[in-house]
């Protein structure tokens, strides 16, 4: 049927639509325009942009055909039927008017300017990683043989400047950040532990290493969020270099209050949700919870085999030190009546292979550090993310969600009470202060009906956040592959070098080393 579409084929209504929408010196209707149009229907998003998917070329232009096709489309789905070129195909009866109004009210939504929804996140990967990259390096402070505190130097890129935080610092912008932005991904900081003693065990250097990187995606989470980036906080915790920077935050903390009383969307954030917006909610946070679990998985792979090539490096070190060992044994060799050993010009040759494994041990080390360093840390950034996003569909459903429900049932305590007070009249100061209460009472649910949509307009905002940066999926492996690349090659130089050195050595000629057993 969508090969007959045509002037003569659809209604004239279709025709009319397409005389006000379209420009003077070209037929053609921008998809721009059309989107309008599908705007100024009481179909979903999600219906909306199935349809617009449809009919789009790929030019940013929809035909006289496709726009027909696309007002069709909309008729049907008005009606309940659900957006399908083949439906389209299987119509035989004369297409349905669409209920977009008289064609006359549609000519000014070619002359609108295109005004992007507050609601939407514009930003790609590339332009978030571009605003910020902090560095985050341990500096110990040593007083005596006992480490008192550890103290972190902070580097933004962006600000250029460096500055020197403990963690207590951490601590302190953490909590405030999770006041001020209650709506939105705050990254977790990782576990705060007590030094005991000398710091001489290597779990707990380990510990204290894995806290410095966990600092460091925390930060630069923060620093390239598209909200937090432009904050006073952040801007404090990165560039104040005073004594007391917990003060400073705390007053700017103070005086900027939390997010709902000053984002100016935050009182018509109901406007700008869409209708189907708890489902669209539910169905985000499902795949980004399967998403989740993937990369977690992925992450402990990678570890595992970083973990791998380190327990290589030692292994190929410990057998080039063998082999040194055995090379150094400056034992006499008894001669044998029988036969004339070898062993006493080979020993040199052995103790000097002792070098080749120590390089590939360096190699298989460096190899373990990329793998950790460029593919791990990728996955954890991501993972931190992912953890940050869970927290915050529990903060919403157990706090603003549940904040709402009993103020609602508080109101309609107070709703009985005053019911009971008409029925059984009491002192008049009484019913009068009950009746204030009201008041307040109601005054709060509105409050916090506001804060209920503000929560869900943040909320739709960073699950476009987490499909923002899902294509860093693409940078992991190509840092993973890369790894692996530079790893083998480099290892198998030092291993052909091995070889040739061994077949001078040991070898019968042709390289071929001798057999185990008979044949």
């Amino acid at each position: 049927m969508t090969a007959d579409i045509n002037e003569g084929s659809v209604p004239s209504y279709y025709r009319e639509v397409h005389q006000a929408i379209c420009s003077r010196t070209d037929e053609r209707v921008p998809l721009s325009v059309f989107q309008r149009v599908l705007s100024r229907t009481s179909l979903s998003v999600t219906v909306q942009n199935q349809i617009a998917e449809h009919v789009n070329s790929g030019d940013g232009f929809l035909s006289k055909v496709s726009l027909y096709k696309g007002l069709a489309l909309i008729a049907l789905a008005q009606q309940g039927k659900p957006p399908s070129p083949k439906l389209l195909e299987n119509f035989i009866q004369e297409f349905p008017k669409p209920q977009l109004g008289e064609p006359k009210e549609l000519q000014s939504l070619k002359m609108q300017t295109v005004q992007e929804s507050p609601l939407n996140l514009s930003l790609t990967l590339g332009e978030l990683l571009k605003k910020d990259t902090i560095k985050v390096e341990l500096i110990p402070e040593k007083k005596g043989l006992f480490l008192k505190h550890v103290e972190y130097q902070v580097t933004s890129e962006c600000f250029t400047v460096s500055v020197y935080r403990r963690y207590t610092d951490f601590d302190v912008f953490h909590e405030l950040l999770l006041q001020r932005y209650a709506y939105r991904v705050v990254p977790a900081l990782p576990p705060k532990r007590a030094l005991k003693g000398v710091l001489t065990s290597m779990s707990e250097r380990e510990f204290i290493e894995g806290r410095r990187r966990a600092l460091g995606r925390f930060l630069n989470l923060v620093a390239r969020h598209p909200v937090f980036s432009e904050d006073e906080l952040v801007k404090t915790f990165l560039t104040f270099s005073g004594s007391d920077v917990q003060t400073k935050l705390r007053d700017a903390c103070k005086k900027l209050g939390d997010e709902f009383m000053t984002c100016k969307y935050a009182t018509q954030a109901k406007d700008y949700l869409p209708a189907d917006i708890q489902s669209q909610f539910s169905s985000s946070r499902e795949l980004i919870k399967n998403i989740h679990n993937s990369f977690q998985k992925l992450r402990d792979r990678a570890e595992r085999m970083a973990e791998r090539s380190k327990e290589n490096a030692t292994d190929l070190l410990m057998f080039g030190k063998e082999l040194s060992s055995l090379g150094s044994d400056e034992s006499p060799v008894p001669i044998l009546a029988s036969c004339k050993s070898p062993w006493a010009a080979l020993r040199r040759s052995v103790k000097g292979l002792s070098v080749e494994f120590s390089l590939l041990s360096e190699k298989a080390a460096q190899q373990g550090r990329r793998e950790e360093d460029d593919v791990v840390e990728k996955l954890n950034l991501f993972l931190d993310l992912l953890h940050s996003y869970r927290d915050l569909c529990e903060r919403h459903e157990k706090g603003v969600l549940h904040e709402h429900q009993r103020a609602l049932q508080k109101y309609g305590v107070m709703k009985r009470q005053i019911l009971s007070a008409t029925v059984q009249p009491k002192e008049q100061v009484s019913v009068e202060q009950l009746e204030s209460r009201i008041v307040q009472q109601e005054n709060a649910i509105q409050v916090m009906e506001l804060r209920s949509y503000f929560s869900l307009f943040c909320l739709h905002q960073e699950s476009q956040l987490i499909f923002t940066y899902l294509p860093i999926t693409s940078h992991i492996l190509g840092a993973f592959v890369n790894s692996q690349v530079q790893g083998h090659k480099e290892m198998g130089e030092v291993w052909q070098n091995l070889h040739s050195k061994l077949k001078s050595i040991f070898g019968d000629g042709n390289g071929q080393s001798p057999p185990l057993s008979p044949k």
